[in-house]
């Protein structure tokens, strides 16, 4: 199938033709008609099967011009990496199109954020936080909310959101369309969806807690740390083929202390990103990994969700994460899009 045969209209068309996109993605496919027809949605998808135009493609088809000042679509994500990932996604594809949408996020002057909202959005991308912090002040109004999307709403519970997704929860309308999507769904996530959803329909792209099939595994049975940088640094040394490598930690410090130690044996080749840098940090080292200014980006979990990095070639767990679903969204990172990859445990 072609995005063509979706019902796509021409200027979503011409953006995705910019983009050199022809075919959806398996999630693409099913999600589209479901939520053009209006009906709340559930679905389940590892991260990588462009789940994000999954929503966004049948949003933008559907979204009419309006002068109305409040958003009528709100987007609600875990981390500011995915707030300003998914700004971006729309950027790409409303080329063609006359929409106003903007990100908010914690960790920025509110003051700012208060104004964008105020001057008018169609589409608002938000983390909880401050999505209830904007709320409170009376500048933002959800009373004109007509489909809202929670994304990585597995993150969201794990990070400790369900108070202030219950807070804004509560004073959506009640007739609006709800898409969820999740890379795993539990009990709490089960709750959730019972309370505010309305006969919601499933779709599963790949069973959750299976390893994606575009990704060859390897393991490594390294005995400590010194040894396991040595074993790094050897691989990246002597195969030109780890050209775009995420390097998985359990902790900022190690992050951190590896980047000190893999910085002295190989310059200019490594970044790091974990919630202990600042903002502007996160973004400068992302777009140069992005950019291929960097070879390696040492990461924590905080990057393993949701952060679409094309191309990355290798996933490399420099420890083997606590919980299985973690290890999951971590080699995700690679073989994207149908595009192979290799995971290094």
């Amino acid at each position: 199938m072609t995005f063509e045969e979706l019902n796509i209209n021409k200027p979503l068309l011409n953006a995705l033709n910019d983009l050199e996109y022809i075919q959806p993605t398996p999630i693409q496919e099913k999600a589209f008609p479901i939520i053009m027809s209006g009906r709340d949605v559930v679905g389940i998808a590892q991260t990588g099967t462009g789940k994000t135009f999954a929503y966004l493609l049948p949003i933008l088809r559907q979204l009419t011009y309006s002068e109305l000042k409040h958003p009528r679509v709100l987007i609600v994500v875990p981390t500011r990496e995915l707030v300003l990932q998914i700004v971006a996604e729309i950027k790409k594809l409303s080329t063609y199109i006359s929409i106003r949408y903007q990100g908010i996020y914690g960790g920025t002057n509110i003051n700012t954020q208060k104004q964008l909202v105020y001057d008018g959005v169609d589409i608002l991308v938000a983390t909880p936080g401050r999505l209830v912090d904007l709320t409170l002040t009376g500048i933002l109004r959800l009373k004109s909310i007509q489909k809202l999307v929670i994304d990585e709403v597995d993150q969201l519970m794990g990070l400790g959101f369900r108070q202030q997704l219950n807070m804004f929860l509560e004073t959506l309308p009640t007739k609006r369309q709800n898409i969820l999507f999740s890379a795993t769904i539990n009990e709490e996530i089960e709750g959730l969806i019972i309370k505010y959803f309305n006969d919601p329909k499933k779709i599963e792209i790949a069973a959750h807690g299976t390893p994606l099939e575009k990704i060859v595994q390897r393991a490594f049975n390294v005995p400590n740390y010194n040894t396991k940088v040595n074993l790094l640094e050897h691989l990246l040394n002597n195969n030109t083929e780890l050209s775009k490598v995420l390097v998985f930690t359990n902790s900022k410090r190690l992050a951190d202390r590896l980047l000190d130690q893999m910085s002295k044996l190989m310059p200019d080749a490594f970044g790091v990103i974990h919630s202990g840098k600042s903002q502007n940090q996160r973004i400068k080292v992302l777009k140069q990994f992005k950019d291929g200014q960097l070879r390696v980006l040492i990461a924590t979990d905080i990057a393993a969700r949701g952060l679409d990095i094309s191309d990355v070639t290798h996933v490399i767990n420099f420890e083997t994460p606590e919980i299985p679903e973690d290890y999951i969204h971590r080699i995700g990172r690679t073989g994207r899009a149908n595009k192979d990859g290799i995971a290094i445990t």
